[in-house]
């Protein structure tokens, strides 16, 4: 199934991914104290993360195929919730097992950049 998306439609998504970004970010480097720290360094990364995919959202609108999505009825997502959230959830309840499906979404996020090349 293909979706037509307005480009405002994109900017509007990107701008309220980057101030989520930006908010997170900053709430991870001033306020965020886990006990064990390296659990920050993960969140660190999430709010890294974040921010680049939110840079891709605000180009995505002059992509070849920016509108392409597939939707599958009855079917289970397995990644319902983003790479970057689930490193989030992993570093604030200190708990890796969130993150167990985070390579898999980065594996996705690697092909969706790469599909910038056709």
């Amino acid at each position: 199934m293909v979706v037509t998306i307005d480009p405002k439609v994109w900017h509007k998504a990107a701008a309220i991914s980057g101030v989520a970004a930006l908010g997170l970010g900053t709430y991870g480097f001033h306020v965020f104290s886990p006990q064990n720290p390296s659990f920050k360094e993960v969140w660190h990364t999430a709010a890294l993360y974040h921010l680049v995919h939110t840079a891709a959202l605000v180009g995505a609108p002059i992509t070849k195929f920016p509108n392409i999505g597939l939707y599958r009825e009855n079917e289970e997502a397995m990644f319902s919730v983003t790479l970057e959230e689930r490193c989030y959830m992993a570093a604030y309840f200190e708990d890796k097992n969130y993150s167990f499906p985070a390579p898999f979404g980065g594996f996705a996020f690697v092909a969706a950049w790469a599909s910038l090349l056709f």
